[in-house]
C-alpha cells in the first residue's frame, strides 16, 4: 500500500503541477516590425484555446492576436481527481491496516469493500491513463512550434523569416503517463490479494473442499466393504471345501468292507 501511495502522487504532482511554454521568433523584412521573442505559456489544466498570444504581421505596426487549438482539460483534470482520490484512499486504508487491523476483520464487510473499492480504481486508472495519454498527445500537436507558426500570417509570407527559439520540454508529463499506468498495474495486482480477505474466497474453498471429503470417504467405505466381503467369501470357500474333502476320504471305506465280507 505504501507503494500504491507514493504512485499516486507522482502522478497528480507530474500532471497537475506541469507549467511549460515556447518560444518563436517572426523576423520580418522591415526591422522594426519584427519580433524576435514571442513567448507563448500554457499550464495545466491545458485549456489551451484560452492561451492568446500576440505576434506582428509585418505590415505596420498591426498586430495579430492568435490563440492555441484545441482542450485537453477534461482528460487532465480526470487523471489528477483519480490520484488524488487513489491517494486519500490508500492512505485512509494504511491507517486502517495498522492500527485497526482487529475491527477490519471483524466481520466480511470491511475487506468486502476494500475489494469493491479496489476493482472501481484499478478501472478509473485504467480509463483515466489512457484519456490523458490521448489529450497529452493533442497537447504536443497543439503547442508544437511547427504547428504554430502555420497560425501566423506573417510566416506565409517567404521574405519573412519564421522560426522557433525552443520548444515545450513534456518529460514530466511523460511521466505522469507512466505512474498512471503503473498505478493501474498496482492497483490490479491488489485485487487478488484483497480477495482472498473476504469470505467470497473463504466460502469457495469450504465448496472445493466438501465434495473431495465426501469423495475420500464414500472410498474409504468402498474399501472396507470389499475386504469385509473378500474375507466372507473366502471363509465360506474353505467351508464348502471341507465337507467335499471328508466325502471323497470315504469313498475307499465302501469297497475295503465289501472285501472283506466276502
Amino acid at each position: 500500500m505504501c507503494f500504491v501511495t507514493l504512485f499516486a502522487i507522482f502522478a497528480f504532482a507530474t500532471c497537475g503541477g506541469y507549467s511549460g511554454g515556447l518560444r518563436l521568433s517572426v523576423d520580418c523584412v522591415n526591422k522594426t516590425e519584427s519580433n524576435l521573442s514571442i513567448d507563448i505559456a500554457f499550464a495545466y489544466p491545458f485549456r489551451l484555446h484560452q492561451v492568446t498570444f500576440e505576434v506582428p504581421t509585418c505590415e505596420g505596426k498591426e498586430r495579430q492576436k492568435l490563440a492555441l487549438i484545441g482542450d485537453s482539460s477534461s482528460s487532465a483534470e480526470f487523471f489528477v481527481t483519480v490520484a488524488v482520490f487513489a491517494f486519500l484512499y490508500s492512505l485512509a486504508a494504511t491507517v486502517v491496516y495498522i492500527f485497526f487491523q482487529n475491527k477490519y476483520r471483524e466481520n466480511n464487510r470491511g475487506p468486502l469493500i476494500d475489494f469493491i473499492v479496489t476493482v472501481v480504481f484499478s478501472f478509473l486508472w485504467l480509463v483515466g491513463s489512457s484519456a490523458w495519454a490521448k489529450g497529452l498527445s493533442d497537447v504536443k500537436v497543439a503547442t508544437d512550434p511547427k504547428e504554430v507558426l502555420l497560425l501566423m500570417s506573417a510566416c506565409k509570407q517567404p521574405s519573412n523569416k519564421c522560426m522557433a527559439v525552443h520548444s515545450p520540454v513534456m518529460s514530466s508529463l511523460n511521466t505522469s503517463v507512466v505512474f498512471g499506468f503503473l498505478n493501474f498495474i498496482l492497483w490490479a495486482g491488489n485485487i487478488w490479494f484483497v480477495f482472498k480477505e473476504t469470505g467470497w474466497h473463504s466460502s469457495g474453498q469450504r465448496y472445493l473442499s466438501d465434495p473431495m471429503e465426501k469423495h475420500s470417504s464414500s472410498y474409504n467405505q468402498g474399501g472396507y466393504n470389499q475386504d469385509s466381503y473378500g474375507s466372507s467369501s473366502g471363509y465360506s470357500q474353505q467351508a464348502s471345501l471341507g465337507p467335499s474333502s471328508d466325502e471323497f476320504g470315504q469313498q475307499p471305506t465302501g469297497p475295503t468292507s465289501f472285501t472283506n465280507q466276502i
